[in-house]
């Protein structure tokens, strides 16, 4: 099992006195990185399928047949409805529901759940007339914010895959590599070095604006001057850390150099203001206000960071902004919180997995932080 049950009742428990105190009787979990969160299983979207977590008495799971095995292997749950393909999920679902005694309840719903189509809420509503849908506002995300002891040592794992890749890849740069023989090397990396078999990240040239940060994959042979950006996002049992490191193809410019090296000194202060009772928009205003004054970014309009743990290997949502740092960003960090912190600037940036740790911001990705150059990579 990904996690043991004490790990999972634990979970179940806080989210059950959460729902108490907003007097619902139970929640309909449905989106994938929330039923694998407290159902330790996650399954594709081709057929609805939930779990439903009441406050008292036994949770259940409700999906097609060929799943329950699957499903099985890793939860602790015991009542499991399994359908066939030629049946309407929804119908199955809410017949679990009113064989239960939940079909005048008042039950928790996440509107913000990629699961729960407008189609499928409203056959739910055909079918359960009787029962008070109640958004919870992203409440199974909101409950997710301080990561376990076991989930930290799966972070820890994933970023440790994070740094030994990106040394493979650095190591292959040169004139002529092209981001796609990158991305190989990456991919591949992953698995030998213990991580999951997953998409790469980000791998392509760098540039100007802000559009090379989410750019597209090209075959074209990088030449002497151009910037390798190289955002590498593994995972470990799909807890993924993630990290940016860039490196020019031959010599850097001085004055690229003296960018990216006051990037990296802004970035490091808002790395040690991470400690709990901090307000994220003060964390935020180190690295945003610091490039704008610093005059390397003429605007600043994207977050600093945001939230990282578990993260579906379904790719509905590329990242987690649940908790990220923005200029209007009024929650306070705690103690085991766990981010992508990111910047960048001249066509070049940085990244690392940060916990919140007692005396500030610990780096899970220890790579040293700075532009590399493929002269000294290939050497």
């Amino acid at each position: 099992m990904q996690f043991d049950d004490s790990e999972m009742q634990n979970r179940v428990e806080r989210l059950r006195t959460e729902l108490r105190s907003r007097k619902l009787d139970a929640l309909l979990i449905d989106d994938c990185e929330a039923t694998a969160y407290y159902f330790n299983y996650e399954s594709s979207l081709s057929f609805y399928r939930a779990g439903l977590i009441p406050t008292e008495g036994d949770a259940f799971f409700v999906l097609r047949s060929v799943d329950v095995a699957p499903l099985r292997e890793r939860t602790w749950i015991k009542d499991i409805v399994e359908f066939p393909d030629w049946i309407d999920a929804h119908k199955a679902v809410a017949e679990k529901i009113r064989r239960s005694g939940l079909d005048r309840a008042r039950i928790g719903i996440d509107l913000r759940s990629h699961a729960l189509t407008v189609r499928t809420f409203e056959a739910l509503r055909h079918e359960l007339t009787n029962v008070e849908f109640v958004d919870v506002d992203n409440l199974p995300w909101k409950l997710r914010k301080l990561k376990s002891k076991a989930e930290l040592e799966k972070l820890r794992k994933s970023s440790a895959v994070a740094d030994a890749t990106m040394r493979d890849v650095l190591d292959a740069a040169r004139p002529g590599i092209t981001e796609r023989d990158a991305v190989r090397i990456a991919v591949e990396a992953y698995v030998r070095h213990g991580g999951d078999p997953e998409w790469s990240g980000v791998v392509t040239a760098g540039g100007g604006g802000l559009g090379f940060l989410h750019g597209h994959l090209h075959d074209k042979p990088l030449r002497q001057g151009d910037i390798l950006h190289v955002e590498l996002t593994p995972s470990f049992e799909n807890y993924s850390s993630r990290m940016i490191r860039n490196v020019v193809i031959g010599d850097i410019p001085p004055v690229l150099d003296a960018l990216s090296s006051k990037m990296i000194e802004l970035q490091d202060r808002q790395i040690a203001a991470m400690k709990p009772g901090a307000i994220a928009k003060d964390v935020d205003r180190i690295m945003r206000q610091g490039a704008l004054d610093a005059g390397i970014r003429d605007e600043y309009p994207n977050n600093t960071g945001y939230t990282l743990g578990y993260y579906s290997n379904r790719w509905i949502r590329g990242s987690d902004f649940t908790w990220a740092f923005l200029p209007n960003s009024e929650w306070m960090l705690e103690e085991g919180m766990v981010f992508h912190v990111i910047t960048s600037a001249g066509g070049t940036a940085i990244s690392d997995t940060v916990l919140v740790g007692p005396n500030g911001g610990e780096r899970l990705t220890k790579m040293e932080r700075r532009l590399f150059s493929s002269n000294e990579c290939a050497n």
